[in-house]
């Protein structure tokens, strides 16, 4: 080996950690990793996976749709909270929106437009929150207004210019949420205009506090939270107990049986996870 020139004898070095690391790395490492997983953390190294009557019906630790193949809610159960990992609760997409609460401005839609993108525009992410609340009051029978959210459901946001102010996330020939803004009428958005050099404004309104609880307008930093908060568990409560004919007690104290308390008992608030509600709700 000494004989050999320098560069041989570095690419021969370099060969023999690259194989060394691979082995480490690629082999004994993930075998030790998955052994101690599945020796101390059986249960949670699979999945947390929960049967019923001998399949598998979901994750105790990753979120899951209750909805018909239209995807319409299952009246009779209990809904997750939103989710942004992919099509839903997507364990290899799972992200939040990374959208923020500037993000106001809808992109509506254009059948002129060059591209499918332009075609189809894209909803904000207080248009997002604002018909989800829409959507959820519906289907509990309570108010579904919040803050800056027009009755239709959209951001209620002008863009503002010296001789006119524009509601440019309601698309004509819908009508705008107010009629003047300081003056200026209000015109409904015209898909494919610029309204760039406007002044946005969010329009706060008078909807007070929600009857919606904000975890069911709105994602988790994952996409894949299996949990709701008790408050918006509780304003289902009545819906599927009517759904089910279960007196409205005995849904409560099921939504109290499924509830994990604050975790180190100080931090964060008390959940409801839902898959685990639901199946309780099936058991005779």
């Amino acid at each position: 080996m000494d004989r050999l020139p320098s560069w041989i004898r570095q690419h021969v070095a370099a060969l023999r950690a690259l194989l060394v690391l691979t082995v480490v790395t690629g082999v004994v490492y993930p075998l030790v990793t998955t052994w101690v997983a599945q020796a101390v953390f059986n249960g949670k190294a699979n999945g947390s996976l929960v049967e019923r009557d001998g399949k598998t019906v979901g994750s105790a630790i990753i979120g899951q749709k209750f909805t018909d193949k239209d995807g319409n809610p299952l009246k009779k159960y209990f809904q997750s909270r939103p989710s942004a990992a992919g099509d839903g609760y997507d364990p290899l997409s799972s992200a939040a929106s990374n959208l923020g609460p500037e993000d106001v401005l809808d992109v509506l839609p254009n059948p002129q437009g060059a591209d499918a993108a332009a075609k189809e525009g894209k909803q904000s992410l207080l248009t997002q929150v604002c018909a989800r609340s829409k959507a959820v009051g519906e289907l509990e029978g309570v108010s579904g207004a919040r803050p800056y959210c027009t009755a239709d459901g959209v951001g209620a946001v002008l863009k503002v210019f010296p001789d006119r102010a524009v509601s440019v996330n309601q698309a004509c020939p819908a009508t705008p949420f107010v009629a003047t803004y300081k003056g200026l009428k209000v015109e409904c958005g015209k898909p494919g205009e610029d309204y760039a050099a406007g002044r946005t404004v969010p329009v706060r309104g008078g909807a007070g506090t929600p009857a919606v609880p904000a975890d069911a307008v709105t994602a988790s930093g994952s996409g894949l939270d299996p949990h709701i908060s008790v408050a918006y568990a509780d304003l289902q409560a009545p819906r599927v107990a009517r759904e089910r004919g279960l007196p409205i007690e005995r849904v409560r104290s099921l939504i109290a049986a499924n509830t994990t308390g604050r975790a180190l008992g100080f931090m964060g608030d008390p959940v409801v996870n839902v898959l685990e509600l639901n199946l309780a709700l099936d058991r005779p």
